[in-house]
């Protein structure tokens, strides 16, 4: 048998020192071909446009808009355009908002008018002179429900996960349904005092005296605001927050607001002199007509009645606020 003759051995070896220099990624050829350079080589990282650090040099490195330093600094922003929010739904709905503007003038003239003659033996003054502060405490629980239902209306109509999608700080959608709600009542209570001396109302307060029974007011609605937006948070419907806060609107009614509470029965008599509104009423009696139906003096009344507003104030906000985050974590 003959030897199989040796199989021609190509002159250089594809991995040789010779072949490794002349191959295409060879130092020569990857500094010349354009598409020979490594994707990792120092040569490429330097000039490529996507080899920076994404910590570095990214486009996103910068800090977003939603972070809270961007809520913080923007934030009487967010507040301004929810109160200009509520106003104008405020004044997109005629049949509340002339209702609340009427209520405090048809309930002067009802109580004068109707009920003034019958009241006026137990009141020991001109009834107009007695029934003002009442009413303004009155028009405020009313003004109260109407917050309560703007808060319900924003929580089941599905605009609040609108606001949520946005960079703003979410409990502004309470300040502003809370600050729109002041402004109303106030304007409520100015019709009232305005009607007041339409049909014989005279203050003897001071400047001073009336400074104070306006810084009570303010903090009066302010508390009941809050304490509305609480209803509207607990319900369901708007419907219900109506009726939630009937109790507002009720309570004012077993009080000193439209008789003195000597004049009720032994059963309610205690009720009516010492809830929480009959300080509140008889501070506002005491700044502007110089004494009070209770005997007490109106500092010792003006206490109270600020003690009763700040606590509902503190405690209303701090609820509502709990409530609001409860009701939209879940969505």
């Amino acid at each position: 048998m003959s030897p199989v003759p040796a199989s021609p051995v190509p002159p250089a070896s594809p991995m040789s020192a010779s072949s490794m220099s002349a191959s295409p990624l060879s130092a020569s050829t990857m500094s010349a071909s354009p598409v020979s350079a490594s994707p990792l080589s120092a040569s490429t990282m330097s000039a490529s446009p996507v080899s920076a650090s994404p910590l570095s040099a990214s486009p996103v490195s910068a800090s977003p808009v939603y972070q809270p330093a961007y809520r913080r600094a923007y934030i009487l922003s967010d507040t301004r355009v929810m109160i200009g929010r509520s106003l104008r739904r405020t004044v997109r709905e005629p049949d509340a908002f002339t209702t609340a503007l009427a209520l405090p003038v048809v309930l002067m003239l009802l109580f004068v008018y109707v009920f003034g003659g019958a009241f006026r033996a137990g009141v020991g003054t001109s009834y107009a002179n007695y029934v003002v502060p009442g009413l303004i405490v009155l028009c405020a629980g009313f003004g109260a429900g109407t917050t309560a239902v703007a808060v319900a209306t924003d929580m089941s109509s599905g605009i609040v996960d609108r606001f949520r999608s946005m960079p703003i700080a979410s409990w502004t959608v309470l300040a502003g349904q809370v600050a729109a709600s002041l402004l109303r009542n106030l304007l409520a209570t100015a019709l009232v005092i305005g009607a007041g001396l339409a049909v014989g109302w005279r203050s003897v307060a001071g400047p001073l005296a009336w400074l104070g029974a306006i810084a009570l007011v303010v903090l009066f609605i302010g508390a009941m605001s809050w304490l509305a937006a609480c209803f509207g948070l607990l319900v369901r419907s708007p419907e219900a927050a109506t009726g939630a806060t009937f109790v507002l609107m009720f309570i004012p009614y077993l009080s000193t607001a439209f008789v003195p509470a000597g004049t009720m029965t032994r059963v309610l008599r205690p009720i009516a002199a010492n809830q929480p509104f009959t300080p509140v009423i008889e501070t506002l009696r005491g700044l502007w007509m110089g004494r009070t139906s209770t005997g007490a003096a109106v500092g010792h009344e003006a206490w109270l009645a600020v003690g009763y507003c700040a606590a509902v104030l503190v405690i209303a906000a701090c609820a509502a606020s709990w409530l609001f985050r409860h009701r939209t974590a879940g969505r």
